[in-house]
């Protein structure tokens, strides 16, 4: 049927959806053809969405072998190989960032689209059924004026042209004409049950179209967030926000896979429902409607008879003969019968309001009106809605994929961090570039003991402390030390100054020994 239709054509990626393999429980090829309420069907859609656990499981497993890699390929690494691993791990928190950025956008793009589609579809259905409304209440006024109106009328000029029978006569006949409305009112259909169900379908349409589109906006926002997070964990090296951010990728990725097999399931459904839409509409409404009625809203065709024409055709004749008998009872039957004005004017307002609200009831069962909300909800599910669906697939497969790169990217982050304060507990403590030492090395006790050491030995030796006989070849200049300390000239500030270096002693010390140098050197002159 879809074929046939010069006005709706149905996309290239629904008949690609569309020949998606479907396969039930027992991986037994089935039909495409939409049929939801089948259980055979329901299976299919269920397949389908299992691609996301396959995902899921293959997202499992390629971490399971980076971590079994990463514990049994485990070594120390040197300065050589740390610089190679920290580049390459560099570069791919840049590639799956971009990543994540980049399905986040689809996303986004995704998620607008099927929005707007939706939109498109619940407002089509409100309109059709503000139409439908429409239609059930001009056909109850209408069948309620002359029901009720027009037959307490003609009863009481029953009554008062009693001794007439011309005019009884031309009662009768107006009693016929209200029956033939009546009759004619009454074969058409019953489109209170559809009126319902579309506004029921739409209101329910429109709740759930409202969680879907904030729990994807959720879930690009976490996305974005996690990015964030990732650069700000590796650059501070911090282990509880990494943790953190481990646990959130874990959960992202699990409903970034469910969510693309959701996402593939309802789009294959709903091009299973677009390739042949008409066809799904007559099989649901042929409680409600003949399919000459759904035929006629659904192709509205010029070369289709209006199927309610006929009916309204006669409705219309015999409200123009009841307004030409009520006219010649005005005219020749009020100067007789004064009484029978009052019910004659009824009449007539009555027989104006009907075929007022006739006209507009031929308007609304036209085909134009319907037919134009239902190609609207067309476009709205399977050109918009399908296409959304598509990216927000898409930004699942790469939001799946990236994650998990990211969760490999951050368990060697993890072990980079061990590493690391390994090689600071075996630096040697006295190195004087280890932050460990160095906090070692300026224990204050520590170093007072040390200090006091050298100088308590440094002063015991002072009294025994005789030049060694020397020859005049084996002279040797002064040190440096021993000079510098010369240009102080024994200032007693200097005295007590510190020296820095491994407890040397005071300067005193060196002038007592440059003086005894001094006259052992004379002697020899």
């Amino acid at each position: 049927m879809a074929t046939a239709r010069l006005d709706y054509v149905a996309p290239w990626w629904t008949y690609w959806l569309h020949n998606f393999p479907h396969f039930n429980f027992f991986f037994q090829s089935i039909d495409n053809t939409f049929k939801p309420e089948e259980a055979s069907y329901q299976q299919s859609l269920v397949c389908l969405a299992c691609v996301g656990a396959v995902g899921l499981g293959l997202s499992l497993l390629v971490l399971a072998v980076c971590l079994v890699c990463m514990c049994c390929c485990r070594r120390d690494i040197d300065e050589e190989t740390k610089r190679p691993d920290a580049c390459c791990l560099t570069w791919t928190a840049i590639i799956t960032g971009l990543m994540i950025c980049s399905a986040v956008g689809v996303g986004f793009y995704g998620n607008s689209e099927t929005n707007d589609g939706v939109y498109q579809l619940t407002y089509s259905l409100y309109n059709a059924n503000h139409t439908l409304g429409g239609i059930n209440n001009l056909v109850a006024g209408s069948l309620g004026n002359v029901q009720t109106g027009l037959k307490q009328h003609l009863e009481r000029l029953d009554e008062i042209f009693a001794t007439r029978m011309d005019y009884l006569q031309a009662l009768r006949f107006m009693q016929l004409m209200v029956n033939n409305v009546i009759r004619e009112m009454t074969t058409l259909p019953d489109i209170n049950k559809a009126n319902v169900d579309l506004a029921t379908f739409a209101d329910q349409t429109a709740l759930v179209e409202y969680y879907r589109w904030l729990t994807y906006l959720l879930l690009l926002i976490l996305d974005l967030v996690i990015c964030l997070a990732m650069c700000l964990g590796i650059a501070k090296q911090s282990r509880w926000l990494i943790v953190t951010i481990m646990a959130f990728v874990v959960l992202s990725m699990i409903l970034s896979w469910a969510s693309l097999g959701a996402g593939t399931a309802t789009a294959v459904a709903t091009s299973d429902f677009c390739v042949s839409p008409d066809k799904f509409i007559v099989n649901q409404t042929k409680d409600v409607l003949t399919a000459d009625v759904a035929h006629y809203y659904l192709f509205c065709s010029p070369n289709l008879p209006n199927p309610f024409q006929q009916s309204l055709t006669v409705c219309q004749r015999s409200l123009t003969t009841m307004q030409i008998q009520i006219q010649g009872l005005l005219q020749f039957s009020v100067p007789v019968f004064p009484t029978a004005e009052r019910d004659l004017l009824g009449i007539q307002r009555l027989l104006n309001s009907t075929e007022f609200s006739l006209h507009q009831l031929t308007a609304l069962l036209d085909c134009r009106g319907l037919h134009k909300d239902y190609l609207d909800a067309l476009m709205g599910v399977c050109y918009d809605g399908v296409e959304g669906l598509l990216y927000l697939s898409l930004f699942s497969l790469l939001a799946g994929c990236a994650l998990s790169a990211m969760l490999c990217a951050i368990f060697r982050v993890w072990t980079l961090m061990g590493s690391r304060d390994k090689e600071y507990d075996d630096i040697d403590e006295e190195d004087p570039f280890n932050p460990q030492s160095r906090r070692i090395s300026y224990n204050p006790r520590r170093s007072n003991i040390h200090s006091f050491c050298s100088y308590t030995s440094s002063i015991g030796s002072q009294g025994s402390l005789q030049p060694p006989p020397q020859s005049a070849s084996n002279v040797m200049p002064p040190p440096e030390y021993m000079n510098q300390s010369m240009l102080f000239g024994g200032s007693p500030r200097y005295e007590n100054a510190p020296l820095i270096g491994r407890g040397s002693p005071p300067p005193s010390t060196f002038k007592h020994l440059l003086a005894q140098y001094e006259d052992h050197l004379s002697i020899y002159d």
